[in-house]
């Protein structure tokens, strides 16, 4: 197996996965079959009925994507304005996604009724991915494709290699790249009025040992 989001093929033996029960082909997944997948450390979603999984995220991946959930706790808190949520968190897209485990995600308070027990159902409002080596892909091209199908209103791509942060907004279903804003530059949202956040404090430089 290796450390990169893959398919899952159920004839090859890619995956430590139980075998008393028969798995699906590729898309024909559901919540169903993914609650069935064993806890073993790999995030697993579905994404139009096909199986993804990748490898537990890095330390610097941890560390950005808790940096932007404060951020979004302390608006949302402050403003009244709804709730932040950080992975692992199942949230079911229907006849999209059942489910996928965004790194961030904020829901305005008047949508806070999606919040249901154990899962998200429907779409959040913001969304936040933080690249990393193993799905940098699956974020940039099939998240990126089902958040817009879904109504997803913003998409932020954080990328802690070159530090940078993109903003798309979705406009008339599709997704408009706003801004790439790099250290010194400060990204504000328009889903959130007032929320804005400098990418030095959400990206802090790491000088990490391999």
């Amino acid at each position: 197996m290796t450390a990169t989001t893959t398919f899952f093929q159920p004839t090859t033996g890619e995956m430590p996965i139980p075998a008393q029960r028969e798995w699906p082909p590729q898309d024909k997944w559901t919540y169903d079959d993914y609650r069935r997948l064993p806890d073993d450390g790999w995030r697993y979603e579905i994404i139009e009925g096909e199986l993804y999984m990748s490898p537990a995220a890095e330390p610097i991946h941890q560390e950005y994507g808790g940096e932007m959930f404060a951020a979004l706790r302390d608006f949302g808190k402050k403003r009244n304005a709804g709730k932040v949520y950080m992975a692992p968190i199942d949230v079911i897209l229907p006849g999209l996604a059942s489910p996928v485990q965004p790194d961030v995600l904020f829901i305005v308070k008047n949508r806070l009724h999606i919040v249901k027990k154990g899962r998200i159902e429907g779409a959040p409002d913001i969304i936040v991915e933080i690249l990393s080596p193993s799905n940098w892909i699956i974020d940039r091209r099939e998240k990126f494709n089902i958040y817009a199908k879904a109504g997803v209103r913003e998409y932020w791509i954080v990328n802690p290699m070159v530090r940078t942060i993109e903003l798309f907004v979705l406009r008339e279903g599709r997704y408009e790249l706003i801004g790439k804003y790099g250290v010194g530059e400060a990204v504000r949202s328009e889903v959130l009025p007032g929320f804005e956040v400098n990418v030095d404090e959400i990206c802090p430089e790491q000088k990490l040992e391999d």
